[in-house]
């Protein structure tokens, strides 16, 4: 689902994205990119691999 991930900008202007919930959270933040088109790659790499990625519940 495209719409949960939401493109923005460091506060230095690089690339970078968030991954939402179902409920409008942020679940992710990326890394800053170096361009556009390098933030959507990250983008569709999360779609391909987040099914098989283990979970890493850090909240206490």
């Amino acid at each position: 689902m495209d719409q949960r991930y939401e493109r923005k900008a460091t506060s230095s202007g690089k690339p970078m994205f968030n991954l939402k919930a179902s409920n409008g959270q942020t679940i992710g933040t990326s890394e800053a990119y170096s361009s556009d088109s390098a933030r959507d790659n990250g983008i569709e790499s999360v779609k391909r691999n987040a099914p098989e990625a283990s979970l890493d519940d850090q909240i206490a």
